[in-house]
């Protein structure tokens, strides 16, 4: 398969990436940002001057795969990071250190970020398990059938003001044996000044609260606008909302324009890691889990709602003028055929892509019902309790027509997540898979006995559940997941269960707060 380009980048940002090398030239400190095979955004930092400028964007520079998870085994780990030219940008200076010191002083207006595609040292070529090149891959894949995409994430997380593991001594070590170490734990605790017997809480948000909280309980008005004009000012990423979120504690959602595939991948993982240096610099804990705040004990009645990344999907034809998704001849939703046969590849597979979408033990924490989790598998207009939903905002609008996916969550690696939503749905509209008649009821509130008689299923209930489904059910994403990959992301997935198997809630929540 032969790329066109590395870049999904819009020409007028193509335009600032170059800006951004010419001014490299002369400065030198270059940030490269790769993302491993669990979605880790990783960072190696080098020095370029004149001489070494053209080779390092050419050839790239050395990275050790073995140290990188899922890359590469040790006995075969050498590796290029090779700078995508068109994703250069000035690295925000209010980020690199939370307070002023000799670094921030120094070389705060001359860092430079890029995003880097990953090869195989001695000329082997892409590596397969780099997952940009998953992205991109599905790109290519699509063009040579004469369309494109665009994808718009909705990425939910919370802003805590601390996380405080407790253990009796204030001995912090979580990877001991509890059956065999008979001292005190207690739960994690999530410190928010949003939340009721806070110290400093004046105005708290009782739980499942928070949706659009007005200025006076809404801790976080000064946080999201700093996120978003670092977004706009440095990497040329348009805000259009920025809400406070369903629960209280100080969860957010910030989202911005639609973009190409691999774009949008790249913009998530820009975004995620903009809210944690900003959540830095405030002395806050920004945290992607699915779901922090559950209660193991009563999870259906306890903690608040969990993070989700609903994902919008619209397929264009090849000269992006035309949205194949809309219809203005349906009555029910203007929405075509053969945006109907994309829904009917998403149900079809919706098992399997939970493993990719849904991808930690945590998240299935969230996919219960109660809390607006998605945890049905059917589909309708406007009904947010079916995992795909039609949104009709407006009537008569091609270019807003769209089938938004509501399983995705925020700890998912959005690379391997949108390409494995496109590759499913895809997959329905080669075989003209029929979703079945939408559901315009509340589905939490049917009967089991209903819901049987209509056929609607649930969402895997464990991420166990959902490998073995992909185990079986993977010959969609082929197009565009290498074997090697697929092979290596379960082998990871299975590892971190049988790691996290029999952990408190202390320890589960320990694998993941830094996701």
């Amino acid at each position: 398969m032969t790329f066109r380009s590395n870049s999904a980048l819009e020409p007028e940002e193509k335009e600032q990436g170059i800006d951004g090398i010419k001014m490299i030239i002369d400065t030198g400190f270059i940030q490269l940002r790769y993302t491993d095979v669990l979605g880790k955004f990783l960072a190696k930092y080098v020095f370029g001057n004149k001489e070494t400028f053209d080779s390092f964007f050419k050839d790239g520079i050395g990275v050790d795969g073995s140290s990188v998870k899922g890359f590469a085994s040790i006995d075969d780990s050498d590796m290029l990071l090779v700078p995508d030219r068109s994703t250069v940008r000035i690295f925000p200076p209010s980020l690199i250190s939370s307070e002023r010191s000799q670094l921030s002083s120094n070389y705060s207006n001359k860092l430079f970020a890029v995003i880097a595609d990953v090869y195989q040292g001695f000329g082997k070529g892409r590596l397969v398990r780099d997952p940009r090149y998953v992205s991109q891959r599905m790109e290519e894949f699509l063009i040579e059938n004469n369309l494109t995409c665009q994808i718009g994430p909705e990425v939910e997380c919370f802003v805590f003001d601390n996380i405080i593991f407790n253990h009796k001594n204030n001995n912090n070590n979580l990877n001991g044996d509890r059956a065999k170490d008979n001292s005190e734990y207690r739960e994690p605790q999530f410190v928010s000044v949003e939340g009721y017997g806070g110290d400093c809480c004046k105005y708290p948000i009782r739980r499942k609260g928070g949706y659009d909280a007005p200025p006076f309980q809404d801790s976080l008005l000064e946080f999201r606008f700093d996120v978003a004009d670092i977004l706009r000012k440095y990497y040329s990423i348009n805000v259009t909302s920025l809400n406070h979120e369903v629960a209280s504690c100080g969860q957010i959602e910030i989202n911005f324009m639609h973009s190409a595939l691999t774009n949008a991948a790249d913009r998530v993982q820009i975004y995620k890691d903009v809210v944690r240096n900003v959540a830095r610099k405030y002395n806050k804990v920004a945290n992607f889990m699915p779901k922090p705040l559950f209660d193991k004990s009563d999870p259906l009645n306890g903690g608040d709602n969990g993070s989700g990344m609903h994902t919008s999907v619209s397929l264009w034809n090849d000269s992006s003028t035309t949205n194949i998704f809309y219809d203005s001849d349906d009555y029910y939703a203007e929405l075509s055929q053969i945006g109907r046969y994309f829904i009917g590849g998403l149900i079809e597979h919706a098992h399997s892509l939970a493993a990719i979408v849904a991808p930690m033990i945590n998240s299935y924490h969230r996919l219960i019902p109660g809390f607006e989790a998605p945890v049905y598998i059917a589909w309708a207009k406007g009904n947010r309790s079916a995992v795909i939903r039609i949104p009709i905002n407006e009537r008569n609008n091609a270019k807003s027509k769209r089938i938004e996916f509501r399983a995705p969550d925020p700890a998912a690696n959005p690379y391997l997540a949108f390409s494995a939503i496109v590759a499913a749905g895809f997959d329905g509209i080669k075989k003209t898979i029929d979703p079945g008649s939408p559901t315009d009821e509340n589905i939490y509130k049917m009967s089991d006995a209903k819901r049987n008689s209509l056929g609607i299923k649930s969402l895997p209930g464990s991420l166990e559940e959902s490998l073995e489904s992909l185990k079986s059910d993977s010959d969609y994403l082929k197009k565009c997941f290498h074997d090697e990959l697929l092979e290596t992301y379960m082998v990871l997935k299975f590892e971190e269960l049988a790691e996290a198997r029999d952990k408190s809630i202390a320890q589960e929540i320990m694998l993941y707060y830094d996701v």
